[in-house]
């Protein structure tokens, strides 16, 4: 998975982190919906970003933050779009301080070099 010194691969539901605001990577399905559910977000497009009908930039909606400008989408078009672009999932499970992290990027392992 390639993943840097200071990520840790996560290959199942069942891996956490070594410690709170430890960054961790994965490409995952059900990670990343487990994720997601921790923290009630659907899975959305940015409008306006499609490419030949397929979702463009991949988000979440997370409760309470605004999400007008988004548009929810299903698991399967996320997901299909996930992996027809080979990204893989940066996230973090909880900040340093304990609290839990709605931090997440979506790299492009092609792109990224790695």
């Amino acid at each position: 998975m390639g993943a840097t010194q200071s990520q840790k691969g996560v290959h199942g539901p069942g891996e956490h982190e070594d410690y709170p605001g430890q960054t961790l990577v994965t490409s995952n399905h059900e990670v990343i919906r487990g994720w997601a559910g921790d923290r009630q977000a659907q899975p959305a497009t940015v409008p306006g970003t499609e490419h030949e009908g397929r979702p463009g930039v991949l988000v979440f909606d997370f409760p309470g933050y605004g999400g007008e400008n988004l548009r929810q989408i299903d698991w399967e078009e996320w997901f299909r779009s996930f992996d027809e672009r080979n990204l893989r999932f940066i996230f973090q499970e909880h900040l340093r301080d304990g609290r839990d992290s709605n931090f997440f990027k979506l790299q492009n392992l092609e792109r990224s070099g790695q």
